[in-house]
This record gives C-alpha cells, structure tokens and sequence, in this order.
C-alpha cells in the first residue's frame, strides 16, 4: 500500500498499495461532513458504538476501546473504524465508530468486509511455507529453482535470491507498485493488472540492494511468492491459499476477488482516499485489486483474521519448525516502535510487556491493523481511510496502533 509518511508508527515502506503519497487533507464535501456528524452525534448519545445490538452474534467491547475508537474519528478524522477483540474460549467483543457511509450516515457494519490489503502477505508466506513442510520447497533455495529464468534486471539475478528472503524481505529487490500508481491510484482503479505484467514493472528498475544486505519492505517479494505457489502446485495463487487456509479454517467472510469484481461482496463500509495534498476525500471502495495479488490482494473481517491468527499461533496450519521459522525474525526499522519482522509476520511489543504476532495493511480505502498473542487474545482493527488522507496522517496512523494496544490491554488479562 502506499508509503506512509515516516515516523516512530508509520512505516516508510510501502505496505501495499503503490507509491508514496503526500499528507492530503480532508476536504469532504459539506452534506458529507453534516451526516457523518450527525452520525458521531447520535454515537455520542448512545454512550457508545453499538456494536452488540449491531451484530448479535458478539457483545460490546470494553468502554476503554470504544472510546480509543471515537478518537479515530473524532481526532483523526477516519471516517469509520471497526473491530473485534477475541479472547481465550473465542469470546468475540466488537466495536465500531463513525460511519460507514459518509454520504448517507448509515452506520458502520460490526461485522462488516473490508479489504485487508498486506496482511494478504500473511496468509502467502504460510502457504509457501506449509509446501515447505511438504518438501515441496524449499526456504534456502534459490529463488532460481523454481522460477527460472523470470528474475533478472540491474543487479538483480533470482540465483542470488532466496525464498527466505523474499518472505523476510530481505532480497534487495525493487518495489513494483511505485511504478503501477505513479499518476495515483484513481487512474488505475479500474486497470486490470496480470502477475507477470506487475513484475516487469519492477524489473525495469535496478535492485534496491544486494539479496541480504537489509530489511526493506517490498511488495514485489510477495508477487513472487504468488508466482512460486501457483509453479509449485499447478493451481492459481488464489485458489491454492483458498483450499489450504480460508476453507480450511472456515473463514466464510474472506475471499479473494474473483478477477473483474470491483465491488466487495456482503455487508461492508465504504472506503476513502485522497490521492495529493487538501484534495477532496472521495469514495475509492470499488476498484480493481488485481494489482495487489499476493502481496495484498484479500478482503475479510476483523472477526475472521482473529480466527485465522490464532489459528496460525495455536500450530493448526504448520509444523513446530515451520512456525518456528515464521517467528525468527528481523528488526524491521523504519515500521513502528519494537516490530521485528519474520516470514510474513511481524511482532510488536504491547504496553503490558506481551507481544502481538499479526500484520497490518494499507490499500486505498482501508487500513488494517492487529494480530494475536500467545496467550490466546486477539484483536483486529480496520479503519475506513488510509492515514495518508486525513488531515495528521503520523498521528492518526499512532492512534490505529493505540487502539489495538488498548483492546489488547483491556482484556482480562491486563
């Protein structure tokens, strides 16, 4: 997504939508404004989010986190966020703030869609990893072994680059979404855009730095792993990670898009974005994901990434080693405060003294934040506008990490 203006909480990398963006502000339209108010009016009467009554299948989060999540909107000026906090048992509490639809006020779903942008990463890099198990691929290999003759540019050559280092991105390999959205990502909302078209896109540029030189967060190690998937098991990228994860672990609200589908399907906010500095914030939820693939392509729920981070934690999805090799991590500098970065997988330390393994997100529209302890909480957070177009994108973008470190603290455990 785009790259985030740096900070102690903004990564400077790209999580997964294209190049970087500047601090646009936000200039919604009038009507706009007056109803998400009175939107925020109405909340503010009734206490609270009114996530219970919302979706009956969860109970209302702990006061502390709804009102973390009023300040998203309220002080940051996300249009909406939404949430979920899973405790031990699979407890499920949900929260949300704001509107989901600046233009009619309509509430934000509890349970609602979004796209998850680069924790898509998540769910490749286990994919890959679980062939490991198989003995189907292997970590240290070059990436040469199973893509040949596809890697090659300035100073890039895949007999140099291992599989390890794409999921770790640590392979030095240049960033194909800056090239994909240069003129912004309202041109090409509607671009359909083939894997290997993407890649060519980064190839033209020279490698950023030699394989293993250093963390540096880079879309196009996720494109390649997709690529390495589907010459592994001879089944499309979506399909194969569909089978072995969200089927297996029945997550019924994540998918990926089928190819040409713009909107997302089922109940869901509407997602905003601003492309350039005090232009206007306009509703970018239906696009062509194409080019977010494997590095960022999937939507879901903040209820069905908790299920689906426990479920990697608990060892459900791969070998003891396997998983052992997905926490062996990095430092990731230039991220946020403490995050170390393994295969697919970050670890952020929690103010309580635990750490959280999980992934966040940014595509035009939705970020997405959270993860999952070892102790069996966990918390997912989605936000209905990148923190890039609102008007202080390095504190609004503290404040979506805030709120995960308060309903993660907030549980009994704390």
């Amino acid at each position: 997504m785009p790259d985030l203006t740096p900070s102690s909480a903004v990564p400077r990398a790209i999580p997964v939508d294209g190049p970087p963006t500047n601090r646009p502000g936000r200039t919604a339209p009038v009507t706009s404004r007056r109803t998400a108010l009175a939107g925020l009016a109405t909340l503010a009467a009734a206490g609270g989010t009114g996530a219970a009554a919302a979706n009956p299948r969860g109970t209302a989060a702990p006061a502390v986190v709804r009102r973390a999540a009023q300040r998203l909107v309220h002080d940051d000026g996300f249009p909406g966020v939404l949430g979920a906090l899973t405790s031990p048992g699979r407890r499920v509490q949900r929260f949300t703030a704001g509107v989901g639809d600046l233009s009619t006020g309509a509430p934000v779903p509890a349970g609602g869609r979004v796209r998850v942008g680069s924790t898509t990463k998540t769910f490749t890099a286990l994919t890959v990893l679980q062939l490991v198990d198989e003995e189907r691929v292997q970590l240290d290999a070059p990436v040469e072994t199973y893509l040949p003759g596809l890697v090659r540019g300035q100073g890039i050559d895949g007999r140099a680059v291992s599989v390890r280092q794409l999921l770790q991105h640590t392979s030095g390999l240049p960033e194909y979404t800056t090239a994909f959205a240069a003129g912004g990502f309202f041109a090409v909302r509607d671009l359909y855009s083939e894997p290997r078209d993407l890649l060519d896109l980064a190839l033209r540029q020279p490698a950023a730095d030699a394989p293993g030189a250093r963390w540096q967060y880079c879309n196009t190690n996720y494109l390649l792993a997709g690529l390495l998937i589907q010459k592994v098991t001879g089944r499309p990228y979506p399909e194969e990670v569909t089978r072995r994860v969200i089927d297996r672990l029945g997550l019924r609200d994540t998918s990926f898009p089928a190819p040409g589908e713009r909107g997302i399907a089922g109940e869901h906010p509407r997602g905003y974005h601003a492309d350039a500095p005090g232009a206007p914030q306009r509703d970018l939820t239906d696009l062509d994901p194409s080019w977010a693939w494997a590095a960022g392509g999937l939507v879901s729920t903040p209820g069905d990434l908790n299920r689906f981070f426990l479920a990697l934690l608990g060892g459900r999805l791969l070998s003891p080693e396997q998983l052992r090799q997905m926490r062996t991590t990095v430092e990731a500098p230039g991220t946020w405060e403490g995050a170390r970065y393994g295969l697919g997988l970050f670890s952020t330390p929690l103010s309580d003294g635990r750490l959280y393994w999980g992934h966040g997100g940014d595509i035009p529209g939705f970020e997405t934040r959270g993860g999952a302890t070892d102790d069996g909480y966990a918390v997912s957070v989605a936000v209905t506008a990148l923190p890039a177009a609102v008007p202080e994108p390095e504190k609004a973008a503290a404040g979506v990490l805030t709120l995960v470190d308060t309903a993660f603290t907030a549980s009994p455990h704390a």
